[in-house]
């Protein structure tokens, strides 16, 4: 009897100490199960912030790239301009000489030495004008080409910045594909 006392003991105590043993383990599997989840959400939360942050950085370089593009147009436009000025002042410098040279001519009947004057004097007054358009617009050829200059500047350091974000995201991306071999 003795015997069979301590055979229902030690049945009693042996699977009582399994018991505890098998709930150790799924503890320790729960809680790696958690620390897992947890690391989950946090490099979910990680990539989406990545995510954010590139879309808002091509929403940024496709607006620098339509300020590119609309100064460019500013740019060539000016060159435009002042080339028309410039052909202009040709024109009416090479008119200026040849009414010169009629006025210098001494056959030339009383009228007409008035009728070149008054050509000369429209001529001269004309070309003023033109000289301080050409200016201007030197002027405004060269603030233009300057901003070109700057916004083509930011263009590519937004550039530099996607690049930037780029290497990161797959840097990121060889980590987590590492962490889950």
């Amino acid at each position: 009897m003795y015997r069979l006392f301590l055979l229902v003991l030690s049945f009693l105590f042996f699977p009582f100490a399994g018991f505890c043993q098998s709930t150790s383990a799924d503890s320790q599997t729960l809680q790696a199960l958690l620390a897992e989840v947890r690391q989950l959400r946090k490099d979910l939360q990680t990539t989406t912030a990545a995510a954010q942050r590139a879309q808002i950085l091509l929403y940024r370089l496709q607006a620098q790239e339509a300020n590119v593009a609309r100064v460019s147009r500013r740019v060539d436009e000016a060159k435009t301009r002042l080339a028309a000025s410039q052909n202009e002042h040709r024109v009416m410098t090479a008119e200026l000489k040849r009414n010169e040279e009629a006025l210098n001519d001494s056959a030339s009947a009383p009228t007409d030495r008035k009728q070149l004057e008054d050509s000369v004097s429209r001529i001269k007054t004309r070309l003023e004008q033109i000289e301080g358009e050409e200016q201007q617009r030197q002027t405004t050829e060269i603030e233009a080409e300057n901003e070109l200059q700057s916004e083509r500047l930011k263009l590519t350091e937004l550039q530099d910045q996607l690049d930037r974000l780029q290497k990161t995201l797959e840097t990121m991306a060889q980590q987590g594909g590492g962490n889950a071999r």
